[in-house]
C-alpha cells in the first residue's frame, strides 16, 4: 500500500500506477447472493447445471457489475490518504467489461491515478484508472475510469 500524507502528494502521483491489489476469489456463493442482491438472477450467473451445458467453459459467469463493484475494495487496498474524512463515489467517465469472469475465478485490481483535481473548500476530485485482471486471463475483466472525491 501507497500512504500519501497530503493531497499534493496525490497529484504528484498523477499518470503514475499506485499498485495492485491482492486476488479475491469471485465464488459461485459470492455471484449468487449479488444476484439476489440485485434482482438479477439469469441463469448464466446461477444455474450452474445449465452453464455445464450451454456456457463455454462450463461455468457460470460473474456479473459485470459485481467486479465493478470491488472497485473501492480494490483501490482502498492500494491507496492511504493521511488526514482523511471522508470519500464519496462521484461517478465513472468509462467502464469496459472485456472478458467474463467464471465462477471460481480470482481478481485484482491495478490502480492508477489518471487525473487528480483541487474542489474548494477541502477537497480533491481524483479520477482513478483501473483495470480489474484475471488471474492467468489474457485479457482484463474490467477497464474503468471511475471518479472519487476525497475530502480532508
Amino acid at each position: 500500500m501507497r500512504i500519501f500524507s497530503d493531497f499534493n502528494e496525490i497529484k504528484s502521483a498523477i499518470g503514475t500506477e499506485i499498485g495492485a491489489s491482492d486476488w479475491i476469489e469471485i465464488t459461485q456463493d459470492r455471484i449468487n447472493q449479488f444476484a439476489e442482491a440485485t434482482c438479477d438472477e439469469q441463469w448464466i450467473h446461477v444455474d450452474q447445471e445449465r452453464a455445464k451445458q450451454e456456457m463455454p467453459g462450463g461455468k457460470t459467469i460473474a456479473h459485470g457489475l459485481l467486479s465493478l463493484a470491488l472497485a473501492p475494495l480494490f483501490i482502498r487496498s492500494v491507496i492511504g490518504l493521511k488526514g482523511l474524512r471522508n470519500t464519496l463515489n462521484y461517478g465513472a467517465d468509462r467502464i469496459r467489461y472485456l472478458a467474463p469472469v467464471p465462477a471460481g475465478s480470482k481478481l485484482r485490481g491495478r490502480v492508477t491515478i489518471a487525473e487528480a483535481e483541487d474542489v474548494p473548500p477541502d477537497g480533491l476530485r481524483v479520477n482513478y484508472h483501473l483495470v480489474i485482471e484475471i488471474e492467468g486471463g489474457k485479457r482484463p475483466a474490467c477497464v474503468a475510469e471511475l471518479i472519487a472525491l476525497h475530502y480532508r
